[in-house]
């Protein structure tokens, strides 16, 4: 007579089952996080120890820099890659670690019909993340050539400090953000920064020069007016919230700057354009609203109010902890 297993004992066959592919795929996971874990758990503790015997000498929030939102974008976008090379790397070890623990059990014939789907699972992972991977890298690229041109406007709009003027940079709006607002007593003047890249087609200057008529920007290869409005946009808010924050009407000067690039105007128009070096004449341009010394300081005191949100780091972790 054939021996037959009871419920019970099949039960507990299968539970057994269970427990030995869970504790292997714990085995994996505890050797791929020991490491990880263990050394956050010492600078973590390190960190505690410092800030129980110091503090941060800085006792007030600073200035934004140029490109800060930008930049926090960048530290956002690359912490995020590393989380999908991480994904990248222990996805399909954990596969490999479910199916060697079912073919522990099973054997090797039990478990034929199941490498299929392993291998479709694993090659899945692997397409979705790497797919993740390249968007984040087109996007990396933006925001690269967008903080690299912040960077060099906000060096070229500090230089104005020499004639008087009082630059601000990254200041936050309603739902969106001014790149670079001056202040000198020859006006008030926004300006929205573009980082467009170039295309190398070995045709020198011509690859590197963008038309204003007073209407369009025209690059090599394409046309747009979004930076114009846009910088329209920003400079009316500016003037609103300015003239309501110190009781005076302020005008605001709308500029595009598009560092690297060489600009030719072919006619004139609500916004002015430069490049990059041409912002040295900045305080020079027409249809500006001259202000009293008096309006400068308060203009820039109500802005400085405004763009004074950058903890220090040391304070800021030390709240954390």
């Amino acid at each position: 007579m054939r021996w037959q297993r009871s419920p019970s004992e099949r039960r507990d066959t299968l539970m057994e089952l269970i427990l030995q592919q869970v504790v292997v795929i714990v085995g994996v996971l505890a050797a791929c996080f020991a490491g990880p874990a263990l050394a956050f758990g010492f600078l973590v503790m390190r960190k505690r120890r410092a800030r129980a015997r110091r503090r941060s000498p800085i006792g007030i929030d600073m200035l934004r820099g140029p490109g800060h939102t930008l930049r926090e974008k960048l530290e956002e976008m690359n912490a995020d890659v590393l989380t999908d090379v991480f994904v990248l790397m222990v996805m399909p070890l954990l596969l490999l670690a479910t199916f060697l623990a079912q073919s522990h059990q099973r054997g090797q014939q039990g478990m034929l019909h199941l490498v299929p789907i392993y291998i479709v699972l694993a090659l899945g992972v692997v397409f979705v993340v790497v797919y993740r991977l390249w968007k984040k890298g087109e996007q990396l690229d933006k925001l690269k050539a967008g903080y690299d041109a912040e960077l060099a406007v906000g060096q070229e709009l500090d230089q104005l400090m020499r004639q008087g003027a009082i630059t601000f940079h990254d200041i936050p709006a309603d739902n969106f953000n001014i790149d670079h607002v001056v202040v000198s007593s020859e006006g008030v003047f926004a300006v929205e920064t573009k980082g467009f890249t170039k295309l190398k087609q070995g045709r020198g200057k011509a690859d590197a020069t963008v038309v204003f008529d007073g209407k369009l920007l025209k690059f090599p290869t394409w046309t747009t007016n979004d930076p114009l409005e846009q910088a329209v946009r920003q400079a009316a808010w500016l003037a609103k919230w300015l003239s309501s924050s110190v009781g005076t009407q302020v005008h605001v000067l709308p500029v595009v700057a598009l560092p690297g690039w060489f600009v030719e105007r072919t006619g004139r128009g609500e916004v002015r354009v430069y490049n990059g070096k041409e912002l040295a004449g900045l305080l020079k341009s027409r249809r500006a609203q001259p202000l009293s010394p008096q309006d400068v300081q308060r203009v820039a005191h109500q802005i400085d109010q405004r763009c004074r949100t950058v903890a220090p780091k040391y304070a800021e972790e030390e709240r954390a902890s």
